[in-house]
């Protein structure tokens, strides 16, 4: 039986700088899936100035890391501004968007419940 391996679309086995494997794209929201999978989610995204992800929630907590830039992070009410080198978890089933004060890039962690 093959063993397939769960990260795609990056190298193996090197240090890698992060922040290279996506670039920025004037008025556009990029994205490069590196896992999906029922239960997890990891995605790397660069956001133009101006860009963002309208209010939306999720059946998973989300880890939000600020790689580069400055972002501002709706959770429920609260408002949250978050720049490079930061994390913010995004609770399940509570809506949340994000939006580029700059551009900024994040990687993303979605760990959801397994379902027995």
């Amino acid at each position: 039986m093959e063993i397939q391996s769960l990260i795609k679309n990056m190298p193996f086995s090197q240090a890698v700088d992060m922040a290279s494997l996506i670039d920025y794209q004037e008025g556009r929201v990029v994205s490069r899936t590196l896992a999906q999978r029922l239960d997890l989610s990891m995605t790397l995204f660069a956001f133009d100035k101006g860009e963002g992800i309208s209010s939306h929630s999720a059946a998973g907590d989300a880890l939000v890391y600020i790689i580069d830039g400055t972002a501002e992070i709706t959770i429920g009410e609260e408002k949250i501004k978050a720049s490079a080198g930061e994390v913010v978890v995004m609770p399940a089933n509570i809506p949340h968007a994000l939006d580029a004060i700059e551009r900024f890039k994040m990687f993303l962690v979605v760990v959801k419940p397994q379902i027995r």
